[in-house]
């Protein structure tokens, strides 16, 4: 199968992969740290192999399997093996805990589970009776009785170097693109999780489109990091395989920045989140000492006046920038190892602000949009069509058009084939016509860019009838390094406020040079000199928003928010809902006294 030759299946990928002869197609991490390399055989035997074991154990057509794993290289074995066989794998975030982990797995039927850690396997096998599990496989060595070693499925696979298997094979590629390939649980920032069914022709046609623009190739190496449970991260993937990008796995995030230093990548794809702390991080370091801080400020002004020339993917020739560019530019390179020649951004939206400081900094971000029911991309900025602020140009085989609420409506062959089990929720999903409702409001400029404004859900109505977008305006309090989140309020109020979680490592440090001292984080936002601090960053914002947007009140909370603690999704989006209930007294006091407070 030649590299131009159009994907059906995901099964065409893994032909396509296994056909590459590439010695170093992946790149893992051994127990010292050292990146082993995968080449293309073994890639294709340990599919064969573990595709194989599944089979012996009455694996059928249409049977789910559940994978609960870190990225790392048995994942993508596993995927693909199940898939091959004509099976569906269910991902699953390994973040959740046993009880919402056997939901998902009972929901889906799922009678095998691979998990990568022993901690995963004790949490799983806690709630087993809670599932119709049979077998457990356990990716790490050392696996207890009641597991089953992933690596014994594996033996002697490495050995049959270049052998290929034809009944294997013809059975790979007799799934067709309507079988169902994938259940993804949506994250839930609104809701309880519903299970997307994607065929293989749904993520087959998206994987033709979306990556056209971009000419990756076998010189190029990726760090996969952002987690395989989540669409964007295994479509990028899958991509990379497709077009033989070295796919090197990072499965801890605070491993990442070294990865970084070894791997060296070309291609660097991160949620927005992760540019807006690195941008933090840049800043926080600058503000250490006042000299780099001015250096910073004035490499920022200089690159601000030729950010339209980096993004349009030219080198500016001013004898002023390449200086910048040699004293500043340069050093936020190098935290992406000094070599990444693309950078994209998905998974949630990418603030304007935060495009133009990395253009400033002489750094493009490529933003795209989609969704996980999608397949996921629906539009996309490339090096050639790119429009910042807009989340793309869309596909040229995806349809759009416009609700009278504005929200975005979708069709096209990329659009999933429903909800697993949940006949109201697709019901609901789609409109007479077979459209998809998003839920996303959006708008299409003159030359066809999508932009995209904020969630339906998350709309805010003033008591006044005024609808606010949270999104924006969250995007702007953050770009401050001493914001790591934000959370407006303010839902059939006569106005808006916001709660403010502070990057704590950042206002520390600004507490010990101000000489603040403070039992706990509590004492310390309560402290008057930290709320004038956050009241400043609240005004400055205050002073780009319409008077019905502006932020009347705020709190300071004593937590930072994140993954683990239950307030942001594995995308790194805020999950509004938990927010609001973990924070009702708080916002409650916001608007005790609106009655006699004044309005819009």
């Amino acid at each position: 199968m030649t590299q131009n030759t159009p994907l059906t299946t995901i099964n065409d990928l893994f032909r396509r992969v296994a056909a590459a002869a590439n010695p170093r197609a992946i790149l893992w991490q051994d127990e010292f740290g050292l990146w082993q390399p995968i080449s293309s055989d073994q890639i294709y035997q340990r599919v064969r192999a573990l595709s194989r074991a599944f089979l012996s154990w009455g694996t059928q057509k249409g049977d789910r399997i559940a994978l609960i794993a870190e990225n790392r290289w048995e994942w993508a074995v596993t995927d693909f093996a199940a898939l091959a066989i004509g099976a569906v794998d269910v991902p699953i975030y390994p973040t959740l805990t046993g009880e919402q982990i056997a939901l998902l797995v009972a929901d889906a039927g799922c009678r095998i589970a691979v998990v990568s850690t022993r901690q995963q396997f004790d949490k799983l096998n806690a709630v087993r009776g809670q599932t119709a599990l049979e077998r457990i496989l356990m990716m790490d060595p050392a696996a207890p009785e009641s597991a089953i070693p992933f690596s014994e499925m594996l033996k002697g696979a490495d050995e049959r170097g270049a052998e290929r298997d034809p009944v294997f094979d013809a059975l790979a590629r007799s799934v067709e693109p309507k079988d169902l390939a994938t259940l993804i649980y949506t994250s839930g920032t609104t809701g309880e999780p519903k299970g997307v069914a994607l065929t293989h022709g749904n993520v087959a046609t998206n994987q033709n489109i979306a990556p056209v623009d971009f000419d990756f190739n076998p010189t190029d190496a990726l760090i996969s990091f952002l987690p395989l449970s989540h669409v964007t991260a295994r479509a990028l993937d899958y991509v990379m395989f497709s077009h033989g990008v070295q796919v090197a796995y990072c499965s801890q995030f605070d491993k990442l920045p070294q990865a970084m230093r070894e791997i060296r990548p070309t291609v660097f794809v991160g949620v927005p989140r992760v540019f807006e702390k690195i941008r933090q991080e840049v800043e926080r370091r600058a503000a250490l000492s006042p000299v780099k801080k001015r250096l910073l400020a004035w490499a920022i002004g200089v690159g601000a006046r030729h950010g339209d020339t980096v993004y349009d993917g030219r080198r500016p020739s001013s004898p002023l920038w390449k200086l910048a560019d040699k004293l500043a530019y340069s050093k936020v390179r190098e935290a992406f190892g000094g070599r990444v020649r693309i950078f994209v951004v998905g998974g949630a939206p990418l603030g304007l602000d935060t495009a133009k400081w990395f253009a400033s900094v002489g750094i493009a971000l490529w933003e795209g949009y989609g969704l996980t029911e999608t397949s996921p991309v629906i539009a996309l900025n490339t090096p050639r069509v790119h429009r910042m602020g807009a989340a793309g140009m869309p596909l040229s085989n995806v349809e759009l058009k416009l609700a009278e609420d504005g929200e975005l409506l979708v069709r096209g062959p990329s659009v999933f084939a429903g909800y697993w089990h949940k006949p109201e929720a697709i019901a609901e999903a789609f409109d007479a016509e077979g459209w998809f409702r998003t839920g996303d409001i959006g708008h299409l400029d003159a030359d066809g860019f999508l932009f995209i404004t904020d969630r339906k859900k998350e709309l805010l109505k003033t008591s006044g009838g005024k609808m606010v977008a949270p999104q924006p305006i969250e995007n702007k309090l953050k770009n401050n390094m001493l914001v790591a989140q934000a959370a407006l309020a303010g839902d059939r109020h006569k106005f808006i406020s916001v709660l403010l979680s502070p990057n704590f490592t950042a206002l520390e440090e600004w507490a010990r040079h101000h000489g603040i001292e403070a039992e706990d984080r509590a004492d310390l936002v309560a402290d008057s000199r930290v709320l004038a601090l956050y009241a400043e960053i609240v005004r400055e914002v205050n002073g780009s928003l319409a008077n019905f947007e502006s932020l009347k009140r705020f709190r300071v909370v004593a937590d930072e928010w994140s993954q683990e603690t239950g307030e942001l999704t594995p995308s790194m989006k805020l999950k509004r809902r938990v927010i609001t209930e973990r924070y009702a007294d708080l916002i409650t006091a916001l608007y005790e006294d609106e009655a006699t407070s004044r309005g819009e």
